[in-house]
């Protein structure tokens, strides 16, 4: 079989790993899918080259958490802040509704949103897998749409779904999807159920957890050893005790936040959830959250995390904390979105940094786009400057999936004109009336 190489040349390179030197002027190598090389002048005569020269190569983006059967509900609650509002709407009235047709359409649309953002990995936060046939059809579109993915399965929320094929159906989809090589994998979203967690972790899967410390408590039998770690993802972590940061430091679970959605919502408070993560020794990561508000990017999630920490750790300070944190950098934001995101899907030895023998999900973006010249700091510009539109190309195990500031192999006239259809069909069954210019939350 011929080895398959593609050559990034001359551009500006973002490794993201200590041991691996950022080049001003460098080059990628990939090979069979993994990065061979990352250094000046690779030479590499049969292999697909690609003119980096005015670009930033850097590592795929990690969307850490995000509720991609939303994909259809595209900004239907801009303005809401009411938690259990929106779970009124996008599970008692629309989500009641889903077919597997309507989960794969808005699973496909999130996926090949992200992708044209640069997002590589996804962490998919499903709480509506109402059947084996709706997880399916998720499954079938990340595979389809070729981004890399964890899939969490979780019980629908409304009140006329049933949970009665989890957590069996788990060992089904372990078997079918949890394999060296495939990039879509299956995991629990299992919230704080011990007997699916046990089911979970016999099956070696990986087990989400959304947090909010005043509507959920973690009690002793979370303290047994054995029952939190490194398998664990905790999503939002807001207004949660001190002693419970300090048991999910101890025990080394994963934490991720959205900042945009935890604002929207008014999860958090002046702690601030990603500082009282790193303050306990945590690497928080970002997801995006929903589509029902924002859209499907982590340029968005980045702005966000730099401005809200510095304006809560600034308000602290005013407020006479002589200690409080330190201003983030834009290190950290990057971090955050890209690494972190690694470590909590478990994939922090196969993605998020340019190290060679890892697999090659890198993204190019584009420097010459008038926000964006002249590039002074290379980090600064991917975490204020650079939008969607600036992300060139992206490579996912070594396949190209966008490619000249377009995606690849998805028909999106076709895709728009299902997913509206799709839309259509669940305001019509639920009877839910959306104002196109209403303002109401």
């Amino acid at each position: 079989m011929a080895t398959q190489r593609t050559l990034f040349k001359g551009g500006t390179i973002l490794t993201l790993d200590a041991k691996v030197p950022n080049l001003a002027v460098g080059d990628v190598l990939i090979q069979d899918g993994r990065i061979a090389a990352v250094g000046p002048n690779l030479q590499a005569d049969d292999a697909q080259l690609i003119d980096a020269a005015g670009h930033i190569v850097m590592p795929g983006l990690v969307d850490a958490h995000h509720h991609m059967w939303l994909g259809a509900m595209r900004r239907m609650m801009p303005n809401v802040d009411d938690l259990f509002a929106y779970i009124d709407v996008v599970a008692e009235q629309l989500g009641a509704h889903y077919r597997p047709l309507d989960m794969y359409l808005s699973t496909k649309l999130t996926a090949a949103a992200a992708l044209d953002a640069g997002i590589t990995t996804i962490i998919d936060a499903c709480h509506s897998s109402r059947s084996p046939g709706h997880t399916d059809a998720a499954l079938d579109a990340l595979e389809e749409t070729g981004i890399r993915a964890l899939h969490m399965v979780g019980a629908a929320m409304d009140k006329k779904a049933s949970a009665a094929h989890l957590p069996a159906d788990l060992q089904r989809l372990a078997q079918n999807w949890n394999n060296t090589g495939s990039l879509v994998h299956v995991g629990l979203f299992g919230q704080l159920n011990l007997d699916w967690w046990k089911v979970a972790r016999e099956l070696d899967m990986r087990i989400l957890t959304e947090f909010i410390g005043d509507l959920a408590k973690l009690g002793p039998e979370f303290a047994q050893p054995g029952v939190l770690g490194t398998h664990n993802i905790f999503n939002h972590c807001t207004r949660v005790p001190l002693e419970t940061w300090k048991l999910l430091a101890d025990t080394g679970v994963n934490i991720t936040i959205n900042p945009r959605s935890d604002a929207l919502f008014g999860f958090d408070d002046e702690t601030f959830a990603y500082q009282l993560a790193v303050d306990h020794g945590l690497a928080p990561a970002l997801g995006v959250d929903l589509d029902t508000a924002f859209g499907s990017d982590m340029f968005g999630e980045m702005h966000a995390l730099f401005g809200q920490q510095r304006s809560a750790m600034r308000y602290r300070r005013f407020r006479g904390e002589v200690d409080a944190p330190a201003p983030i950098s834009v290190e950290a934001v990057l971090e955050a979105a890209t690494i972190n995101g690694a470590r909590a899907a478990g994939l922090e030895d196969q993605v998020g940094t340019l190290t060679p023998g890892k697999q090659a999900d890198i993204i190019m973006v584009r420097t010459n786009g008038v926000a964006v010249f002249p590039v002074t700091n290379a980090v600064g510009t991917i975490v204020h400057a650079v939008e969607r539109a600036d992300v060139d190309t992206v490579m996912v195990a070594g396949t190209l999936r966008k490619r000249g500031g377009q995606l690849l192999g998805i028909d999106l006239a076709k895709l728009n004109t299902e997913v509206t259809a799709s839309r259509d069909y669940l305001l019509d069954a639920s009877a839910y009336r959306a104002d196109l210019f209403s303002t109401a939350a």
